[in-house]
């Protein structure tokens, strides 16, 4: 239905000079979806007031409505309602006009919502919050004017409409993960999103986090798996208002991830805008957690020692930080499933020795999920998913006890002390390569998800069934290094190929010993 919309706004925004990536197209796209999607929405709100004889106030005014600047239509003056029908020529801003208005008016007032907002969960605040982050890039007026006129062509209106358009902004998201190492930061496989909701199993009245969550990908299907089958009108309350919060710290990964969830059918979404990392741990009480995390916090970065300071572990590792965040904000009995750097399971130094520890007492990790090479396109790092429930108990070592060597204090067994008994490792191998033009897919996944369903169920997995899965009993781990590394037992070690100089070496040798031996053939005759 909206397909052919998207390709015409691309090709708009390719040959705009102020756009030059896939992550400007998607910046602009972003924007002019929002406003337009507000129009559509307060247009609706005022039609069902007049229904019912009640009036209406509207949150954009009048000349900053997109029916107003955007799209003015020739209407019927009968109606104080905007009629759908042709563009009106004679009112339609384009060129310099319609630049000199987006850059000097209509962004200042939309930015200024900010300050009058009465709290931060508003629609007010987030308007403010995005218009004050965001730049229009178009710096051609006509451009600006054809991107207007192909957005006007969407409508918001019904579930199949706005589950079109997700679908057509999710392949946007992703096109901007694989445009490059920058593009990676806000896009993670939604196959393997999937699969972790389904090991995850999140459900109607749990309250579900991301404290890192880029476009949102994670909240986004979790939506989606809770929102299949019947639900009652309390049950759908609860999903809009009372289940998702994610945190963001970038800009732009912000308003996508707003604008994701809105085409979703989250109408408010509840997303943050904040560097989570900036939280203080021994500020977070009971009310402040949450039953599920979903999460593929960044891998890279490194953070200031003043952020540092909010951790009991010191590290300059942006993931590790997250994940004591996380550690600490799940509830108890609570469940996780993180997306990390696969070195996390083997660095020997003393905060990643401390991390793994904490995390083994404090939590039960129970999966390791082995990614393949490739699942993140343009990152250049292997991963792994680690799934854990937060321990019904406080753990006997604390964190802060933590950072220095040796480990543990004597007394109980060291298994005693940990949460985590048996860590079930699978190791992802679909018989192929994953790339760009070959990507992770559900099926890929398949037999994962089924698997780790059997060991969860039952303490009698049959390992038999499969090669690529194996169980690591905790006091069979290294308690020195804590090392986690994944080393799956059942395959053989491949012979290590010689040499090609070697192999050439022999070739010679043997083509000697033949030219020897027909040589003594020859004179024997």
């Amino acid at each position: 239905m909206f397909e052919q919309t998207f390709t015409n706004i691309d090709d708009v925004l390719r040959k705009e000079a102020g756009c030059t990536t896939e992550l400007d197209y998607t910046e602009q796209t972003s924007w002019l979806l929002f406003l337009k999607y507000l129009d559509d929405l307060e247009q609706e709100r005022a039609i069902e007031a007049e229904l019912i004889g009640k009036p209406y106030e509207f949150i954009i005014d009048q000349v900053h409505r997109w029916s107003f600047w955007a799209a003015p239509k020739k209407t019927d003056t009968s109606s104080t309602l905007s009629k759908h029908g042709k563009l009106d020529d004679d009112n339609a801003l384009t060129g310099d006009d319609l630049i000199d208005y987006v850059n000097g008016d209509l962004f200042p007032y939309l930015q200024s919502f900010k300050q009058r907002a009465t709290s931060p969960d508003t629609i007010e605040y987030k308007i403010g919050e995005i218009f004050g982050e965001i730049k229009n890039k178009f710096q051609s007026g006509y451009s600006l004017r054809d991107a207007l006129e192909y957005i006007d062509e969407l409508r918001f209106k019904s579930q199949q409409e706005k589950h079109e358009l997700s679908h057509l902004y999710e392949a946007k998201i992703k096109n901007m993960g694989n445009a490059g190492r920058n593009g990676g930061e806000y896009y993670t496989p939604r196959p393997l999103i999937r699969a972790m909701i389904q090991v995850v199993k999140p459900k109607i009245g749990d309250r579900i986090y991301d404290g890192a969550c880029g476009s949102a990908g994670f909240l986004c299907e979790s939506y989606d798996y809770l929102r299949r089958g019947k639900l009652t009108t309390k049950e759908l309350e609860i999903l809009q208002k009372h289940t998702f919060t994610g945190k963001e710290k970038k800009s732009l990964a912000y308003v996508i991830a707003i604008m994701n969830m809105i085409l979703h059918g989250i109408d408010a979404p509840n997303i943050i805008h904040t560097n989570t990392l900036t939280e203080n741990l021994s500020d977070i009480q009971d009310k402040n957690r949450f039953d599920v995390i979903l999460a593929n916090p960044p891998f890279g970065g490194k953070e200031r020692k003043e952020v540092q300071q909010n951790f009991p572990i010191k590290t300059g590792e942006t993931a590790f930080l997250f994940l004591q965040h996380f550690i600490k904000i799940l509830k108890r009995e609570g469940k996780a499933a993180v997306v990390i750097k696969n070195t996390f399971l083997s660095n020997s130094d003393n905060a990643s020795r401390a991390l793994r520890q904490e995390l083994l007492s404090s939590c039960n990790l129970h999966t390791i999920l082995d990614c393949l090479g490739g699942t993140f396109i343009g990152a250049g790092v292997k991963t792994v998913v680690l799934f854990f429930e937060k321990a019904p108990f406080d753990s006997a070592q604390g964190a802060a006890s933590v950072q220095g060597m040796p480990l543990f204090s004597q007394g109980k067994p060291l298994t005693e002390e940990m949460a985590t008994q048996k860590i079930w490792y699978y190791q992802l191998d679909p018989g192929r390569s994953l790339g760009k033009t070959n990507a992770l897919n559900d099926e890929d996944l398949r037999e994962f998800v089924e698997l780790q369903a059997t060991f969860a169920e039952s303490e009698h997995f049959d390992f038999a069934q499969c090669k690529n899965a194996w169980l690591v009993d905790i006091a069979d781990v290294d308690w020195e290094t804590f090392d986690l590394s994944v080393k799956n037992p059942n395959k053989v070690e491949e012979s290590r190929l010689r040499e090609p100089q070697k192999i050439l070496d022999e070739i010679a040798a043997l083509d000697a010993e033949s030219a020897e031996i027909l040589t003594r053939i020859g004179g024997m005759l």
